[in-house]
């Protein structure tokens, strides 16, 4: 798909993530004067999310004044909270990374119509690496399209993950996850940006990734990313329900199976009704119209996979 073919919508977030990518790579060449604040423990924000956040709105607002917008930053506080359009924004993945001059991070922009995602993009400004789909018509990296990768057996894959870090998660339920995937496959890796590590599994350098905690603006572009390279997407028991989830497990599909059979017993998924009675009778999640039906349009049900067929690398019924 060459940049003349794509979506105009999609050409505009193109726009976006490019600008971000600017304000951020010049802040990058002086990191010693950055501003940092710190909305929890190990969880930073520089005055660099806040300018490539509010470029990427402008840019976006300015081509579709009457979308909806849902950004790390800002939350729902910019564009039209009633329009079936909601851009879902995260405009430096990685920050901790960023201020450590760790050339791991990106900028992720994904458009959402109607709850489902359906333009993507994911902008490395370190590598100049841009990620982007268009739901039904491919993923790609720069001008090459992606496809995941052919491995079949766990004990082949790489595999990418994400320490929690913030305070509330259960390091005692990650660390014993870490542990049964770690001892069963060829390796893991975390680089600390989940929207780079769900394009890494799109582009075959991964075999799958997982991880828990994250938030929509996290994964949402990557999600279209891989499933348009042919990859699969969902929560720890294998359903589409992941944004909301703060679970989530993604790979090529053979892979994914197996996967899923190790992470299943550790979900912590989420039902409406208990979100609802948590909060009084009211969801207030920052998600809120978008994270719920954002998950692709085919609804899957639990994975359920056959002992042999994980350990042969049989295709995994979904």
């Amino acid at each position: 798909m060459t940049q003349a073919a794509l979506h105009p919508m999609l050409n505009v977030a193109i726009k976006a993530a490019r600008a971000a990518g600017s304000i951020i790579n010049r802040a990058s060449l002086d990191l010693d004067i950055l501003k940092i604040n710190t909305k929890s423990p190990n969880d930073f924000v520089t005055e660099v999310d806040q300018a490539a956040e509010n470029v990427i709105i402008e840019t976006l607002l300015q081509a579709y004044p009457d979308h909806g917008i849902l950004a790390e930053e800002s939350g729902r506080a910019h564009g039209n909270k009633h329009s079936d359009y909601v851009w879902i924004i995260d405009p430096l993945d990685g920050t901790t990374n960023f201020i450590h001059g760790f050339p791991v991070y990106a900028v992720s922009i994904a458009l959402a119509f109607r709850g489902k995602i359906e333009q993507a993009v994911v902008y490395d400004p370190c590598r100049n690496d841009l990620f982007y789909a268009t739901k039904g018509r491919g993923a790609f990296l720069n001008d090459k399209r992606l496809r995941v990768s052919k491995r079949t057996r766990m004990s082949d894959a790489l595999i990418g993950t994400g320490f929690p870090f913030r305070r509330g998660d259960n390091f005692k339920r990650y660390m014993k996850m870490f542990e049964e995937v770690m001892t069963q496959c060829a390796g893991l890796r975390r680089p600390g940006a989940a929207a780079l590590d769900l394009c890494y599994v799109a582009a075959g350098y991964y075999d799958a990734f997982f991880e828990t905690g994250l938030n929509p603006w996290d994964v949402a572009a990557g999600s279209l990313i891989i499933t348009e390279a042919g990859g699969l997407i969902g929560n720890f028991t294998g359903e589409a329900d992941f944004l909301n989830q703060r679970e989530v497990v993604a790979g090529s599909p053979k892979i994914y199976g197996q996967l899923v059979q190790i992470l299943a017993p550790y979900t912590r998924v989420i039902k409406p009704e208990d979100e609802a009675a948590a909060e009084g009778g009211e969801k207030t999640s920052a998600a809120d119209a978008v994270a719920a039906a954002a998950a692709p349009a085919k609804k899957r049900g639990p994975v359920r996979i056959k002992k042999d067929a994980a350990a042969s690398g049989e295709d995994a019924p979904v």
